[in-house]
């Protein structure tokens, strides 16, 4: 595996990327995680590891978006449960949940491009038909199955 790409924060708060030889935005950044470049960032001054400051924000700025993903709610929560015994703990199961989702996501998103017509065994199928055979499809996947409790129409 190849060294992660080294940006550099400077005291004036303007972030250098090494690779590129240019300043970058928190929007670069972005990108470069979207993009699954592995990277560090680190402060000038004294060559410590900031990337989580900046990848904090990174999410605040998105945030501050039109549709933003984290509810005041759950924000509260986090708060609240840093400094306490169940910190590591919560960590963990938040960074756990997201990769079950992410992965669940990818699944849905295949199961979508065979019903558009990337599989050719269900272009030949009417399109409420592999609605529903990619449903059976997923939940099996997902382990629950959906036909011991659909109700066959009379």
């Amino acid at each position: 595996m190849s060294e992660p790409r080294v940006i550099k924060k400077y005291p004036n708060r303007r972030l250098y990327d090494t690779v590129e030889s240019r300043y970058i935005t928190l929007a670069d950044v972005q990108r470069l995680v979207i993009e699954k470049i592995d990277f560090v960032v680190v402060d000038k001054k004294n060559n410590s590891d900031i990337t989580r400051g900046i990848l904090l924000q990174v999410i605040s700025e998105q945030e501050q978006q039109v549709e933003p993903i984290l509810t005041q709610d759950f924000m509260i929560q986090v708060i609240r449960s840093h400094g306490n015994n169940l910190q590591n703990l919560v960590a963990a199961y938040l960074e756990q949940c997201m990769k079950q989702f992410m992965s669940h996501h990818a699944q849905v998103r295949e199961r979508v491009n065979a019903i558009a017509g990337g599989d050719q065994s269900m272009q030949r199928m009417p399109i409420a038909l592999r609605m529903r055979e990619a449903g059976r499809d997923l939940a099996r996947e997902l382990g629950r199955d959906t036909d011991k409790d659909r109700v066959e129409p009379k």
